[in-house]
């Protein structure tokens, strides 16, 4: 049976969550963290043990950081002239090939691996700005958080396969003792789990970029100007335009807040487990059951929506990251971070699914890549915050365990502010000023 275009396009679309969680999984969360740990920062003293998770967190603040800045340029410059795909492609080379080339890295090269893992964030990140902005143009408002969800539930699937792959990989390869360590660590397992992630990342990327068509633009009249100076003249109108949609921008701000305590979490939840303690395979496995649970998890989010509302099931999932944030603050066994994976997988994709969907739906379509970079760019600024305060934390207490509390603050300032959003007058706002088909 032949499968209708547009949901063809949808499923290319979706395929992308598949192909980009690569990097979330293997290098993001799971393995780099704790290759950074026991290899690239190995020359540390042994009493500056907790110094390798901070340095950690300065280095995710400044990933970040890079990719505000570019998001700020990049959203509003593709909507006026196009090449959202020739944007989208430029990112995702960047982000393979600083992946593919951690594999070169050793035992003391922690500022090489610093920059690689800034470099492959970029082209993480600067890519979801324009994944993203596809997603008004290819649902209407009754599916959008449907096909959200199937997109986080897919990169859970492919995230937790490669993973799984991985984990093999570095239980049957040798481990190797490092130079400057006593214990062995799975050194070449880890270095090719690094160049599978650059390699599903980039064959698993083919679909959007050869099925999703490229969405229309707005005419623009072009003057002699430099590519900044059109990006920032059109940043100022956009900081303008957004002012007018009230109930969208209290929700970015929101979102600014609790995502910074997500995207802490996932940077940071295997540095600080190695940290107190917790073993490489432990950190691993508990990685691998987030992503089991989070597939069947982002899906029931999305259906639990039609019935309850995207906002609330959005705070559902806000409540069990702040008993997240307490109980990481307590863990000293490796059950307590099994379990905290399992509470984690069951609200992490579905928040940030419905959080992308409810945000598409209270933004003018004609806009999307502009307005999408300001969600971006929210998330992005967050980002600098949190794995910053989390490192300052750890590096003045001695211990990160002060880090996962900070981290209650952001989710208790981003549910009150969510709290106060309503969806239904920002979703009006949003229709009235597209212009008619």
């Amino acid at each position: 049976m032949q499968i209708p275009p547009h949901r063809k396009i949808v499923n290319a679309w979706c395929m992308y969550d598949w192909a980009n969680s690569a990097f979330v999984t293997t290098v993001m969360a799971a393995l780099l963290p704790i290759f950074f740990r026991n290899v690239s920062t190995v020359t540390l003293p042994p009493s500056q043990n907790h110094l390798a998770t901070s340095i950690w967190g300065y280095t995710s603040a400044l990933a970040m950081l890079a990719v505000a800045i570019l998001s700020l340029i990049l959203g509003p410059v593709s909507d006026g002239y196009g090449g959202k795909k020739k944007y989208l492609a430029a990112f995702i080379l960047l982000g393979v090939s600083s992946t593919a080339s951690l594999t070169l890295t050793g035992a003391g090269s922690w500022i090489m691996v610093c920059a690689l893992f800034i470099l492959g964030t970029i082209g993480f990140a600067g890519s979801e700005v324009f994944y993203d902005a596809f997603l008004p143009h290819l649902a209407s408002p009754g599916e959008i958080d449907r096909i959200s969800t199937k997109g986080y539930a897919l990169g859970y699937l492919g995230g937790g396969l490669l993973l799984a792959l991985n984990l093999l990989m570095i239980l049957h390869l040798p481990g190797t003792t490092v130079s400057g360590s006593t214990e062995s660590v799975p050194l070449l397992g880890m270095k090719l789990s690094f160049l599978s992630a650059a390699i599903w990342w980039s064959v698993f990327s083919i679909p959007i970029l050869r099925t999703v068509p490229e969405p229309g633009i707005r005419t623009v009249q072009i003057r002699k100007k430099s590519f900044p100076r059109i990006a920032f003249d059109r940043l100022s109108t956009t900081f303008r335009e957004i002012r007018r949609y009230r109930q969208t921008f209290i929700f970015l701000i929101a979102f600014w807040f609790y995502n910074d305590g997500i995207g802490t979490i996932i940077k940071m939840a295997t540095a600080y487990g190695d940290e107190i303690g917790i073993g490489t395979m432990d950190l691993v496995g508990a990685l691998m059951l987030t992503q089991v649970i989070g597939i069947p998890a982002s899906l029931l989010f999305g259906r639990w929506s039609d019935r309850i509302g995207t906002k609330r099931m959005i705070l559902a999932g806000l409540v069990v990251y702040m008993a997240i944030s307490v109980g990481g603050f307590f863990m000293d066994r490796a059950v307590h971070f099994w379990i905290l994976a399992f509470f984690v997988g069951l609200v992490q994709g579905g928040t940030q699914a419905l959080s992308r969907s409810l945000y598409a739906s209270m933004i003018p379509k004609h806009k999307s890549a502009e307005f999408f970079s300001f969600y971006n760019i929210s998330g992005k600024f967050s980002g600098i915050i949190g794995p910053l305060l989390f490192g300052l934390a750890g590096q003045t207490a001695r211990s990160s365990r002060w880090g996962m509390l900070v981290l209650l603050i952001f989710f208790i300032i981003g549910s009150g502010l969510l709290l106060t959003v309503d969806v239904e007058k920002g979703r009006h706002a949003a229709e009235a000023s597209s212009p008619a088909k």
